[in-house]
């Protein structure tokens, strides 16, 4: 006998908070075991969320489902957005339960946030009085303010704009035109989440994730399934450089781009972050070649921005560089992963495996082991204060 929405319910419920996030595949499979079908799950989980017990975003190309906080204090939303027409529709698509206050003026914007401490700015680049960019860089650089989620909201040029945003603190960078449901769904998830904040770069999918995607590979169902890793090309010499803060805005830069393509291809690729310098790409290949080829053309056209914000004067002015040392060039570099050699590199890490009676998903540094990038040039740590960058072995090799 299946079993009622309620109860179908009430499992989604007790897997969620049990693990805080879960995908929509994940779910599948516990709600079937548990004699439910597909319909009834997709019903329960649009109750769920209207209900505001749980809320959902796509994470490298995965629907994921988030626990939210039963009860809190009232979160306070400033819309920052000159255009009324645009301000009311950012106002409305984050919904109720919040106390929400639209301003129409960057200078005003600045007064009001350093009085009121909002908990979320929903930001335009281009207003009045002063530019977003100054609101945003006021807000993280202030103490009492750095805390508070910055969402950039914009038109303009995201080349160099949402590099901009990110170095100066944004959470998160929304081309204009923006989708109402991403935005409410952003907003949701970043005040309301249970658990540890959420952050759109290591909230991609994680090793578990990862490890599902690389069976898929292996199994070869599709003979046109491709994966490999993208690779930021010398991010250890960079950090090295110029601080480690600046070589986690390359990885949140290049994370975020890797989103917008996911997004673009309708969720059909996969992505997640592999805890270092290299991300991993699955799809079908012509998606994941066509991807590949636009995001590093992006970053090779956001590149002479990043490098001008650390001291290097632009090469059309025809002056030297302010730093004597060579320009550390950062590069993507995409490598493909054969089957026949992803299966022998997997057999060898399940020998292993099976010798110390650890069999379940795969640890990142299997991952990397069978992705080719076992050794590293950079280590990414995350612990309730954030994302921490070190430089690791390996530093310095080029890609």
């Amino acid at each position: 006998m299946m079993k009622g929405i309620e109860d179908v319910e009430s499992d989604i419920m007790s897997m969620v908070n049990d693990r805080q996030e879960v995908t929509y595949n994940e779910l599948k499979d516990y709600v079937t075991e548990l004699d439910a079908d597909k319909e009834t799950l997709d019903r329960a989980l649009l109750e769920l969320e209207k209900a505001g017990a749980i809320a959902s975003r796509s994470s490298g190309g995965i629907p994921t489902y988030y626990m939210l906080q039963e009860q809190q204090p009232i979160k306070r939303v400033f819309v920052v957005e000159d255009d009324p027409a645009i301000n009311k529709l950012m106002a409305l698509s984050i919904g109720g339960g919040y106390q929400t206050t639209q301003i129409y003026d960057g200078k005003e914007a600045i007064e009001k946030i350093k009085y009121q401490k909002p908990d979320l700015v929903i930001l335009d680049l281009m207003l009045p009085g002063a530019d977003g960019l100054e609101v945003c860089k006021t807000i993280k650089t202030t103490q009492g303010l750095k805390d508070i989620t910055v969402i950039i909201v914009s038109a303009m040029d995201a080349t160099s704009n949402r590099f901009k945003g990110i170095k100066y603190g944004a959470d998160y960078y929304i081309k204009k035109p923006f989708d109402p449901d991403e935005l409410g769904s952003l907003v949701t998830i970043f005040l309301k989440k249970k658990g540890k904040k959420f952050d759109p770069l290591i909230d991609l999918p994680n090793e578990e994730r990862i490890s599902g995607t690389m069976e898929k590979a292996v199994r070869g169902a599709d003979s046109d399934y491709s994966i490999g890793r993208l690779r930021v090309d010398n991010l250890a010499n960079f950090a090295e450089r110029f601080g480690n803060d600046a070589g986690i805005t390359i990885l949140r830069l290049v994370s975020q781009l890797l989103q917008d393509k996911v997004r673009d291809n309708g969720g059909e690729t996969f992505v997640g972050f592999l805890n270092g310098d290299d991300f991993v790409i699955a799809g079908n290949g012509g998606s994941v070649e066509k991807m590949v080829e636009n995001i590093k053309q992006e970053f090779q056209n956001v590149l002479p921005f990043v490098y001008q914000s650390e001291g290097y004067k632009p090469i059309e002015l025809g002056i030297e560089d302010t730093y004597t040392a060579q320009n550390p060039t950062l590069s993507l570099t995409y490598s493909e992963i054969k089957r026949e050699t992803l299966i022998a590199r997997r057999a060898e890490v399940l020998k292993e495996k099976r010798a110390s009676g650890d069999i379940g998903s795969y640890t990142y540094d299997e991952l990397r082991r069978m992705l080719g990038s076992d050794e590293l040039d950079i280590t990414i740590t995350r612990d309730s204060n954030g994302v921490k960058l070190s430089v690791g072995k390996g530093a310095g090799r080029q890609g």
